[in-house]
């Protein structure tokens, strides 16, 4: 396993994979996650040109005469930030369909091109995608984790793991962004986030959008970030700003696409009636969260309300880090019914299997913590593989049949037993 900078990417080997099959692999993901680093490893031992469209002169040179500029590009090519200049993706496709060599096109992107249907589809069959988080906490331990399969598997044994209290807060402020976690300190870091968001909206927003009204996105951002984890609602968004609400959707839409925020869709079934059908709403990374509302470890540790929509927002972000790498494909959604019984996260491996979390920032566990978890078992039946409360506890411990209270540490350590 190769290294970006001073973590191991554990998607490096599924682009590898991909580099040998398919004409275009793109790497997207948000700016500042490590997807040039890692395009740049991965090509390293080949003979990669590498193109950035953030150079003017590249970008002006690619809009003037896409075909051209295609057409006279070295065998093997990285084109980084390619969302630029997205007139460039029908001469890629026209360029493949002439030749098709595997691994002749590695792009970069920071805006998501599977909400561009004209673009995904010009593509279809020709491009692998693979999506590139901020570091995961695996990551940043240096050894894969198999929660995922251990979740799936019911393969938790009871035992003991010390409690991570403050240095939980700590990973939840820090967040995972490579060059954030360079910087020395937490006030550092914030000024990291602060700048980061800034050159979003003043660049990359003005690039692929025709909003006016730029001002308005940071503290829609901010707004945002104080409702991570919760219900969205546009309209209680929208009466903050003398903006409509339709024009708020936009707005979110348009940050969804720049992977800031996520919207976690409800779980449905025809079996129960009084679901919620509203998604929930989630930052892309908890430090970004943090850094938005000027919070600090010592913040969390005596805001019990806000720590736990963090810690939710931790988790699920966890989770989809896993997945982005894992061989199967899992899906994420929420479940609550109309009289509040709820799970936090849903995942879903292929049509067949089904797992839930329950996500408590408290150190014990109690059997009322598994309600939710129960409803959706009874609902899905044989699909239901477990239900986990991850909590910030020492004991690995089962709550009878399929349901465990597991340690939140689990998300990154490898001993299950």
């Amino acid at each position: 396993m190769s290294k970006t900078s001073l973590y191991p990417r554990f998607a490096e080997n599924h682009l590898r994979e991909a580099l040998e099959d398919s004409p275009v692999v793109l790497i997207h993901g948000p700016r500042q996650c490590g997807k040039t680093t890692l395009a740049q490893v991965i090509a390293a031992q080949l003979p990669y040109a590498y193109l950035n469209f953030d150079d003017q002169v590249i970008q002006n040179a690619a809009e003037a005469d896409p075909a051209g500029f295609v057409a006279d590009l070295p065998d093997l090519v990285i084109l980084d930030e390619v969302q630029r200049t997205p007139s460039i993706f029908a001469a890629i496709k026209t360029a493949v369909d002439r030749n098709r060599v595997a691994g002749r096109f590695l792009l970069t992107g920071s805006t998501n091109i599977l909400l561009l249907p004209r673009i995904a589809d010009s593509l279809a069959g020709r491009i692998q995608i693979q999506q590139l988080h901020p570091l995961a906490q695996s990551e940043l331990n240096r050894k894969p984790s198999r929660f995922l399969d251990a979740l799936f598997e019911r393969d938790f044994k009871t035992h003991q793991s010390a409690r991570l209290g403050t240095e939980l807060i700590e990973r939840i402020v820090a967040g995972g962004f490579p060059a954030a976690l360079s910087r020395p300190t937490d006030r550092r870091r914030t000024v990291w986030y602060r700048d980061y968001l800034e050159a979003l909206v003043q660049k990359d927003v003005r690039d692929i959008s025709r909003i006016r009204s730029l001002h308005t996105l940071p503290r829609l951002l901010t707004l945002a970030a104080t409702q991570t984890a919760q219900l969205l609602n546009t309209t209680s968004l929208a009466s903050s700003f003398q903006i409509s609400r339709p024009t708020i959707q936009d707005y979110l839409t348009l940050l969804e696409r720049m992977f800031i925020l996520d919207t976690l869709p409800p779980w449905h079934n025809n079996r129960l009636r009084r679901l919620i059908k509203t998604p929930k709403l989630h930052l892309s990374d908890t430090g970004l969260a943090c850094a938005l509302q000027g919070v600090t470890v010592k913040d969390l540790q005596s805001n019990r309300t806000l720590l736990g929509n963090l810690l939710e927002t931790f988790v699920f972000q966890e989770l989809r880090r896993l997945a982005s790498w894992h061989d199967a494909d899992h899906t994420f959604s929420h479940f609550r019914t109309r009289d509040g019984v709820e799970a936090d996260i849903v995942i879903e491996r292929g049509s067949q299997a089904l797992a839930a979390i329950e996500v408590k920032a408290a150190a014990t566990v109690k059997a009322t913590d598994f309600r939710g978890l129960r409803t959706l078992r009874e609902a899905v039946g044989h699909r239901f593989k477990a239900g986990v409360v991850l909590y910030d506890g020492e004991n690995y411990v089962s709550f009878g049949e399929d349901l465990f209270a597991i340690p939140i540490r689990a998300l990154w350590e490898t001993n299950y037993s």
